[in-house]
């Protein structure tokens, strides 16, 4: 399964789109503030680990099969089953639900689901092993710098302290960045307005900018700071201080440890376990959403945002 191939749940399309995953966001809010799911920092834990490990699925999906199956380790659906690794589904197997590209949603089953059938290989270390890591921070902080200039967003260093690591700000500057749509037979650029100022320590080591590099995206894209687009990314700028760091968080730390890269964010979620804190009233969606994003950013160019008519 092509690690970049699952749903992509940021906007980039219309407005029956939007409608759609407000609809869905919603939903699943409601879903966990009503179950009290994960409101124990234990339990949200636990949900960030699974999702963090489950590297081959985009971390929205990841915790869709949180959800139906925390102890999952590696799902595909029937006919990919049979003809990659000619195995059959159990009789009475329950399917896992999650959403597929392009379309509303998909059946898939956890491999202990599955028998196999005469003549089927040895299974993979993608499946017996899922949990490898892929990538380099040198080549995800390139793309999502790259990628975050289509959203008006520049990133610049500055020399500070240790206590100094970054931090993400709006501004009414007139100035147009340059965001690549084309490379060959010659370049071509898309002119962005300038939105959101990102500034980064540059005497920290690369690990550390690039968690902080996320932390401030994540605020960004949980809606922390509006949004220019409601198509894009939510207004949440009614969120608690508390509320949008520990979404900031959530969000550094999925996406740093599914690179493989430690983070502080671990520490600021082991503070909330040790002292046995509920979790903040956070929007789950938002966290995996960004998750998603940001993810995406780091591994592949992105296409423009699109202004979709009213």
């Amino acid at each position: 399964m092509k690690k970049g191939s699952q749903n992509n749940l940021f906007l980039d399309g219309g407005a029956d789109v939007a409608l759609n995953a407000a609809t869905t966001r919603r939903a699943l809010d409601e879903l966990f503030c009503l179950t009290q799911q994960y409101k124990s920092t234990q339990s949200y834990c636990d949900l960030l680990l699974f999702v963090a490990n489950f590297r081959f699925y985009a971390p929205y999906n990841a915790m869709l099969i949180h959800i139906q199956r925390p102890g999952a380790k590696f799902v595909c659906t029937p006919s990919r089953w049979l003809d990659d690794f000619k195995r059959e589904i159990k009789p009475g197997s329950s399917p896992l639900l999650i959403l597929q590209p392009m379309g509303p949603v998909m059946f898939v089953f956890d491999v202990l689901d599955t028998i196999p059938l005469p003549g089927a290989p040895q299974l993979p270390s993608s499946v017996d092993s899922p949990f490898e890591v892929s990538g380099t921070v040198d080549s995800q902080f390139e793309r999502t710098t790259a990628n975050a200039l289509r959203d008006g967003v520049e990133v610049s260093p500055f020399h500070g302290g240790s206590q100094q690591a970054g931090q993400i700000a709006s501004t009414r500057s007139h100035r147009l960045l340059r965001y690549q749509t084309k490379f060959k037979p010659e370049p071509e650029f898309l002119p962005v307005p300038l939105r959101y100022e990102l500034l980064l320590n540059s005497s920290q080591p690369r690990e550390v900018q690039y968690a902080t590099f996320v932390h401030e995206l994540a605020h960004l894209y949980c809606g922390h700071l509006g949004s220019p687009n409601p198509l894009w990314w939510p207004d949440r700028r009614g969120c608690s201080l508390e509320e949008r760091e520990f979404e900031a968080e959530s969000v550094s730390y999925l996406v740093c440890r599914r690179l493989g890269i430690d983070t502080p964010s671990e520490d600021y979620l082991a503070g909330y376990l040790e002292r046995n804190s509920p979790v903040p009233n956070i929007s789950l969606e938002a966290v995996m959403v960004a998750a998603n994003l940001i993810e995406r950013m780091g591994r592949e160019r992105l296409k423009p945002r699109k202004e979709s008519k009213k």
